[in-house]
């Protein structure tokens, strides 16, 4: 095995066996400091007195090789500015009647550029954690990256040092991809936006700015160009056709009809969505690499999670399903990694002590009736033998003190629904069915306390459990409706990942998609990146 695969296989196992702990959200600026700005060059110059330049003085194939991975930096949505690509290829070829001094300077400058080019492509250019996401690939020394392209020179390996740190993850490539077709159409875009309608527009209505609405749509692959348009001015059901694909790429509800939602979305400029491509390459630097493992997948700000039984393979996924997240603007779900260990049929719902006392207790003072109403009960210790206690004042006042606690039973009604999926952590954050299943028609699904709901439970433990032959599908819906709190353990432990992308290609249809940056994740990673520029 490389050195590079034992890297990468290193990085993932320590992601995906590790608990997530909790850590708090850093800032902007954070994120720059955690990032080692002084590269070590001693593993690159071991012996050698320059590695990019002849004796002669003239740039080897491996510095053409170098210069050309610099230059083209963008296509991974990284900078080449950054890196001084045009400032260093400009000088190359004079480099040989210049001085030793200004040869070893130059030489030297290469090696930190691409050094840095090698750090920022295989984890990142700034440190994910002090932006609150406690899913990234571990940092490991600069002498590690520094040995790989000391081996690569060595071994004239170095035009093929993108392909092999860039992240191995299909839906890296896929948006890759993805970045330079976005980037060839970001010059058609056309200067004028359209027009917002008064109200919304269904299909044969009239609409004046129809035309220009097609272009767009064309643009992008939503409608197929060369079709006549019979009437510039209406609102056509090609057109509705045509919105409809693109609401559905766009988080959008799917309906077809074209309302200020929808108009602002297309009034969307190419090179903007461009900026949201390369915000979700920064993020997939971040992830675990594949393992060959089953793994559960969840992107956030698209309520949307994947299943695949084996990570590693360019599949798509076998079990895909909408999920409802936790809300925007008071109990956002977090972004981690951990180990989903089992379930639990007709689970107690334990209600967490924050919503016990901004929200059960106000609701109690509103209603006395509200616990019974709601199949709730005060009970006093940890475990689901716990004493039930009266609703006295008495337990109100415990309850207040947090020495008492509110669950409620098991049932249809309750708010976990019929089973709960566990990968224990500190967050105490999992998956879980709802009796809210109209949530799920929404567009928009940040609804939860910070759990994730799912829309197929059913569907979801048979994927789990299909190594245990006992638990069939008929069986599983059996024990939603038999012993409360039944526990079933998982033979093998299922990587869960919760991340968040708000631009990606999709694994099951392969269709690029946006979604709106409901938690503001895009914006803070923005600011972290442009004052790593102004460095």
């Amino acid at each position: 095995m490389s050195a590079l695969r034992r890297l990468a296989t290193a990085a993932a196992s320590v992601l995906l066996a590790c608990a997530a702990g909790a850590a708090p959200a850093g800032t902007e600026e954070a994120a720059v400091r955690g990032v080692p700005q002084h590269l070590d060059l001693r593993p690159l110059y071991a012996g050698a007195d320059l590695i990019w330049l002849d004796p002669a003085g003239r740039p080897t194939s491996n510095a053409r090789a170098a210069l050309a991975l610099l230059a083209d930096a963008a296509s991974d949505g990284l900078d080449p500015a950054v890196y001084r690509a045009a400032s260093l290829a400009s000088r190359a070829d004079g480099v040989a009647g210049a001085s030793p001094d200004v040869r070893r300077a130059w030489d030297a400058e290469l090696s930190r550029a691409m050094l840095r080019f090698l750090r920022d492509l295989h984890f990142g250019r700034v440190d994910p954690k002090a932006l609150g996401f406690r899913v990234s690939a571990p940092r490991t020394e600069t002498h590690d990256i520094a040995a790989m392209l000391a081996a690569a020179v060595a071994n004239r390996r170095v035009a093929q040092l993108r392909d092999e740190l860039a992240p191995p993850l299909l839906q890296y490539r896929e948006l890759r991809d993805a970045l330079a077709r976005y980037r060839r159409l970001a010059p058609s875009w056309p200067a004028a936006s359209l027009g917002v309608p008064k109200a919304s527009i269904r299909a044969g209505e009239p609409y004046a700015d129809s035309a220009a609405l097609r272009v767009r749509l064309v643009l992008q692959g939503d409608l197929q160009g060369g079709t006549p348009q019979a009437d510039a001015s209406r609102y056509d059901a090609l057109l509705a056709a045509g919105v409809a694909r693109f609401q559905a790429r766009h988080g959008l509800a799917a309906d077809g009809v074209l309302g200020k939602a929808t108009v602002a979305a297309l009034n969307v400029p190419l090179k903007d969505r461009v900026s949201q491509i390369e915000l979700g390459l920064e993020r997939l630097r971040w992830l675990p690499h594949p393992d060959g493992r089953r793994i559960v997948a969840i992107n956030i700000p698209m309520f949307r999670l994947w299943a695949w039984d084996d990570a590693a393979a360019p599949a798509r996924p076998v079990l895909a399903m909408d999920v409802i997240v936790g809300r925007a603007l008071k109990t956002q779900t977090p972004v981690f990694a951990d180990q989903m260990r089992y379930l639990v049929f007709r689970p107690y719902w334990n209600v967490p002590r924050s919503i016990t006392r901004n929200e059960t207790l106000p609701a109690i003072a509103r209603n006395p009736n509200y616990l019974a109403k709601n199949d709730m009960e005060i009970v006093q210790g940890e475990n689901d033998a716990a004493r039930v206690l009266p609703a006295t004042p008495e337990s109100m006042a415990m309850l207040q003190d947090g020495s008492a606690r509110v669950r409620q039973r098991p049932g249809p009604a309750n708010s976990l629904g019929l089973v709960k999926f566990i990968f224990p952590n500190d967050d105490n954050i999992y998956l879980h069915s709802t009796p809210a299943t109209s949530l799920f028609e929404r567009s928009r699904r940040d609804f939860s306390h910070g759990c994730v709901r799912i829309a197929d439970p059913v569907g979801l433990a048979a994927w789990l459990l299909k190594d245990q032959p006992q638990w069939t599908r008929e069986q599983i819906a059996a024990a939603m409706q038999g012993k409360p709190n039944l526990r079933v353990n998982l033979t093998q432990a299922v990587p869960v990942l919760l991340y968040y992308v708000t631009a990606m290609v999709s694994p099951e249809d392969g269709r690029l998609q946006f979604a709106a940056d409901i938690y503001g994740h895009d914006a803070k990673l923005s600011r972290a990146l442009a004052a790593l520029r102004d460095e």
